[in-house]
């Protein structure tokens, strides 16, 4: 079967640049173009990373989209105390040998699916600005796309930005509810942060096992990762560092990994106490489902892709679904 055409949009750091790596480099994605949004680095900053990523991952051609610089109401609020001043673990990046492209990311967004429609899939990454933007244009925006799959929230309400709410919903949550008053659990699929603090947490020894493989995007893979891992031992006590954006990609790429999902009605949060936190109304008398969410994925079998991806191994979607 042909790898899964997509679109990608990300504030990219250093777990989105992993994110990238799967999509670019593993032979499961077929990505058409990368669009990016402030979140958690500065829009410049994280166009920058988006570049390099996908130079690591051998696809200098494929085009890059700069998009929103700052929410849709509010301040920028980035994350760089979670991933170095430059979100890619302060290691000296050089810079990319290609240009990010002119064309709005909001725009790609817009017209991409009308040139294919229902055969691109959309991966969110970071905050969702750029996205309810473009909702905001066509109503209608996320029923030409295949299916979007977006890293945003926690389902079970523990946060690593705030007590309750995750970075990227907490970021622009106003981008969230937008997207939220859109969506329909037949097309779009939130994985949150408690998915991958549960199913894709980076042990020393997986770590270690990422170091040893020496490839290029091995290497590259564990070094932007390094605040990271710091940060994770000392604000979310994780045994490790988890990877939220490769985890989305994961899904997206191997639906089949997903081990458990509910269908709810799901908003956000605005005010200051709870900002960014998931309102999951389970009642019998909460309003008709609008999301899927997943809250499980084979922990072996998500490995399994980062590992072989990072090797320098590429696989087909026929062989995975060989090997199921």
């Amino acid at each position: 079967m042909s790898a899964l055409p997509l679109i990608i949009d990300t504030d990219t750091g250093s777990d989105d640049a992993v994110a990238l790596l799967l999509a670019a480099a593993g032979g499961l994605g077929d990505i058409r173009a990368v669009t990016t949004v402030a979140g958690n680095v500065p829009l410049a900053t994280g166009t920058r990373n988006a570049l390099f990523s996908l130079q690591v991952a051998g696809r200098v051609d494929i085009p890059v989209h700069p998009g929103c610089e700052r929410p849709m109401t509010r301040p920028l609020s980035t994350a760089q105390q979670v991933h170095g001043q430059d979100g890619m673990g302060d290691i000296g990046l050089p810079d990319p040998l290609r240009p990010a492209e002119e064309r709005h990311a909001v725009e790609v967004l817009l017209s991409s699916p009308r040139g294919h429609p229902g055969e691109l899939t959309l991966v969110t990454l970071g905050p969702l600005t750029n996205l309810a933007a473009a909702l905001v244009r066509d109503r209608d925006l996320l029923t030409r796309y295949r299916h979007v799959y977006c890293m945003a929230g926690a389902a079970d309400l523990s946060g690593n930005i705030t007590a309750t709410a995750e970075f990227n919903a907490w970021a622009d949550p106003e981008a969230a509810r937008v997207v939220l008053e859109s969506a329909t659990p037949d097309k779009v699929t939130w994985i949150g942060w408690d998915v991958s603090r549960r199913d894709a947490v980076m042990t020393p020894a997986d770590q270690s096992r990422l170091e040893r493989l020496g490839t290029p995007m091995a290497t590259f893979a564990h070094r932007v990762n390094r605040t990271l891992a710091d940060w994770a031992r000392d604000v979310t006590g994780l045994a490790g560092y988890d990877l939220p954006d490769p985890v989305a990609m994961a899904v997206a790429l191997r639906p089949e990994l997903i081990t458990e999902q509910e269908r709810a009605h799901v908003d956000i949060a605005l005010g200051d106490e709870t900002r960014g936190q998931l309102i999951i109304d389970r009642r019998r008398s909460a309003p008709p489902p609008n999301l899927t969410l997943v809250r499980r994925v084979n922990e072996a079998g998500f490995k399994d892709l980062l590992f072989t991806t990072c090797a320098g191994i590429r696989q087909s979607r026929h062989d995975v679904r060989e090997h199921q």
